[in-house]
């Protein structure tokens, strides 16, 4: 079971860390997430930063619970845990 139509929220915090939760079936996970200027330059050129982050977060929800997801995570690591990350990201992207 996946929480891909959870809502999720994304605040900056301070620097390049976001605070990301996620809110679905009567459930909420907190999240934090660090996203350097050249990672976004590379992945989501011309995309804020927020938008990626989100992105990022929809890949991740249709493949695993909120819960499953680690609390504190530099976002290229996603790319470990699934490979087919950078190439499906336009994907998550395009989506509005």
């Amino acid at each position: 079971m996946t929480d891909s139509d959870a809502a999720i929220t994304i605040e900056r915090l301070e620097g390049d860390v976001f605070a990301v939760c996620v809110a679905g079936a009567g459930r909420e996970t907190r999240h934090h997430v660090l996203l350097a200027p050249v990672v976004l330059a590379r992945l989501a050129p011309g995309h804020a930063p927020e938008r990626l982050v989100e992105a990022a977060f929809r890949f991740l929800l249709d493949r695993e619970p909120a819960q499953a997801i680690l609390a504190r995570f530099d976002l290229p690591v996603i790319a470990r845990y699934f490979p087919e990350f950078e190439r499906e990201l336009p994907r998550y992207l395009a989506r509005g």
